[in-house]
């Protein structure tokens, strides 16, 4: 059976508190200007504490807007609007509000996610090149209630002013906000805006054509694998001395299983054997010399490792991958 989810109300929540003149114009970093003009999507669920009885889901939408809008004040970019490449005009527009209604239980989808299921759950499509970004929100949230009083709050933030990191900052000052209120511990989270004095803003114009899709259009699988510490720790023995760590250890398995499973598709060319790389994305915050940014600092702060090429006609073993 499909799994209907319904929009029942849209909105606009605003800061709480308006954003000063002076700090109007928040200047992008050189990284955020190099930065495509997608969201970074996250979905957070939250299994009803009694299943007999059904969350009030005004009560909750109430305390969730409140909180948001408190929370938007410290990172007041948040609330604005992206102009051209080099600011955002933090102009108090606010974040875009649905609530909708999953009609159907949370159990069906931590059974079995599903990537294309999983999308109704966030306010829009978070992957999808729009024609004018300057009218377009940061931020964007949908917030799912199931039939069994399970919640599903669905997050898309936009790439040209955060990464991961910047996205988990937003969302723990939030849920503090929510937890505590402005006046108890997270009212002294406050993220740190001066990306754009280390990493200075050139003269850049940086668009992707309209339509255009950070995911691949030809028809793709998603597969989800799970590793339990036990796994982990005995996978991680088989390297030997050199024990790489946990990503690194499912990075060599996963990298290695596609380059075996390449060599088995039609028109593998062994004359001209292709080259194979992994690639991670790297948070530098902790890594910047002479010193280091906080981790509440907000922008696209990251830069992608690139592992030794490795020639994919060649046997390689495991810890050669993990090495790489």
């Amino acid at each position: 059976m499909a799994m209907k989810v319904e929009a029942v109300s849209t909105e606009t929540i605003k800061p709480s508190s308006p954003t000063p003149s002076h700090l109007r114009n928040f200047k992008l970093c050189l990284l955020d200007q190099l930065a495509p003009p997608f969201y970074v999507p996250v979905i957070l669920f939250y299994s009803s504490p009694d299943d007999k009885v059904v969350p009030n889901s005004a009560s909750i939408t109430g305390h969730l807007k409140t909180s948001l809008s408190e929370a938007l004040s410290p990172f007041y970019p948040l609330g604005g609007r992206v102009k051209g490449n080099a600011i955002i005009d933090c102009n108090d527009e606010g974040a875009l509000y649905l609530e909708a209604k999953a009609h159907f239980e949370l159990s069906e989808v931590r059974s079995n996610p599903d990537i294309n299921q999983l999308q109704q759950f966030l306010p829009f499509s978070p992957y999808r090149v729009v024609p004018n970004i300057e009218k377009q929100v940061i931020v964007g949230i949908q917030t799912n209630f199931f039939d069994c009083g399970g919640i599903g709050i669905g997050i898309c933030i936009c790439h040209k002013i955060a990464d991961a990191a910047s996205v988990s900052a937003f969302l723990t000052t939030w849920s503090e906000i929510a937890l505590n209120g402005i006046d108890g511990e997270a009212s002294l989270i406050t993220p740190f805006l001066k990306a754009s004095e280390l990493f200075q803003p050139k003269d850049i114009n940086f668009q992707m054509p309209y339509g255009y899709g950070a995911i691949s259009k030809e028809k793709l699988s998603t597969k989800r694998f799970c590793f339990d510490g036990e796994s982990l720790a005995r996978f991680r023995a088989r390297f030997g001395s050199a024990t790489p760590t946990r990503v690194e250890a499912v990075t060599a398995l996963i990298w290695k299983s596609t380059v075996e499973v390449a060599r088995k598709r039609p028109g593998w060319n062994e004359k001209y054997p292709p080259s194979s790389a992994a690639v991670h994305p790297v948070n530098i915050r902790s890594r910047l010399r002479p010193q280091p940014l906080p981790e509440n600092a907000l922008g696209n702060l990251l830069q992608n490792s690139v592992a030794p090429m490795i020639d994919a006609n060649e046997e390689v073993e495991l810890q050669d991958f993990a090495a790489g």
